[in-house]
């Protein structure tokens, strides 16, 4: 829009210098003046103008280029000015610091957020910024962007910024694990090893040197014997936590997710997020298209199957112990009673968490989640693998 002026004066044969240009611009930047068009006329007049005899060019020129400009809406010079949305987002977020925070009060509950925010939007007609009480943007509502609030319902931004809602009422979009991932997977390849229960399937192709020997002295000719390759037997079922604050440990988990498809040669893997619901998925581009029914993994999969879930347990209590807590969806049974099934089914079964552990007491889910399994979470370390393989390593000589 300034560059119009410039560019605009030039154009009529006023002399105006790009030094000048740059000046009015450090001016505005600097918020020399209010945001009026009367102020910011006087200023671009000043700035740009040297000689009294082009004022009439610049009145014209400024006219044509700001002509209804102050009957624009926010929406309407959104539209028109070609600014990065992203930018438009990050001014709109909602900044305090930890003593404002402290001063806001939580609404009470799930119950009570829930029964709140359907009377809202009930109420409510139009877009709202700021504030306590409405859904909007950059606010101290329970409900919406961009703002804070120690208690309420995300509706409406891309990401996680304080992890501080107990529901998030957005469809998002998360990547399928990279099983290919080297780095740091070697280790983990030798941690995983441990759990492993040789046995001879499949079709002969490994040359069995005793028999042969045996074979060829007696026969008195050379008598190639094979036999099927020694491969790992044990049958393992997979659960990845995906997107949210798993986002950051997104390398760790591929590194793990590579070496588990190198190790384990009946290995099935499912993705969730953040807790056990009635679906899991294989693909998550297709998560909502193409939902595998737990009930059905649950029946498909025997009881010889170790089962393994990955993921930081960090979430809202309520994603666990209520029906409705998911997010993204109204989940009728609670999160902890698909685990308690999961369990259940699969009685060799550990959770692997890549928090470290240090920080484990300060997230009141990881415990809930920890007791759930009866203590047998791990941290996604050579250490804490190398347990969980052990404790899974005892159940197979249960079996």
């Amino acid at each position: 829009m300034f560059l119009n002026l410039f560019l605009e004066l030039r154009s009529v044969r006023v002399s105006v210098s790009i030094r000048e240009y740059l000046s009015l611009l450090d001016c505005l930047d600097k918020n020399v003046i209010p945001f009026k068009v009367e102020d910011f006329y006087f200023l671009a007049r000043t700035s740009l103008i040297k000689n009294e005899k082009y004022i009439d060019r610049f009145d014209q020129v400024f006219s044509k280029v700001f002509q209804g400009i102050e009957k624009l809406t926010f929406e309407e010079i959104l539209d028109k000015v070609d600014i990065p949305k992203e930018w438009i987002n990050k001014l709109s977020e909602k900044l305090l610091t930890s003593k404002e925070m402290e001063e806001i009060k939580s609404l009470g509950g799930f119950d009570k957020l829930m029964e709140t925010l359907k009377k809202r939007l009930s109420e409510q007609e139009k877009r709202h910024q700021g504030g306590s009480k409405w859904i909007g943007t950059a606010g101290t509502s329970p409900f919406g962007a961009y703002g804070y609030n120690p208690e309420g319902i995300r509706i409406g931004q891309n990401e996680s910024r304080h992890k501080k809602a107990i529901k998030v009422w957005d469809k998002r979009e998360f990547k399928d694990l990279d099983d290919k991932s080297e780095l740091g997977s070697r280790a983990m390849k030798i941690a995983l090893k441990r759990l492993r229960q040789l046995a001879r399937t499949g079709i002969n192709e490994e040359i069995d040197l005793e028999s042969t020997i045996h074979s060829t002295a007696k026969n008195g000719f050379l008598d190639v014997k094979t036999q099927p390759e020694k491969n790992n037997a044990v049958k393992v079922l997979l659960f990845l936590d995906v997107g949210g604050s798993m986002d950051s440990y997104i390398m760790k988990v591929e590194e793990l997710f590579s070496a588990s498809r190198s190790v384990f040669k009946n290995l099935e893997y499912f993705y969730f997020h953040n807790c056990l619901y009635e679906g899991v998925w294989k693909n998550n581009r297709r998560r909502w298209n193409e939902q595998i029914p737990t009930f059905e993994v649950l029946n498909t999969y025997g009881k010889e199957y170790k089962c393994i879930f990955v993921g930081d347990a960090s979430m809202s209590p309520y994603e666990i112990l209520f029906p409705g807590g998911a997010n993204e969806h109204f989940n009728k049974i609670a999160g902890k009673d698909w685990l308690f099934k999961a369990i259940s089914q699969w009685e060799s079964h550990m959770w692997i968490n890549p928090v470290p552990k240090k920080y484990w007491d300060y997230t009141q889910t990881i415990k809930m989640v920890s007791d759930i399994f009866s203590g047998k979470m791990v941290p996604l370390t050579l250490s804490g693998l190398d347990k969980g393989m052990k404790q899974l390593i005892l159940s197979l000589i249960h079996i």
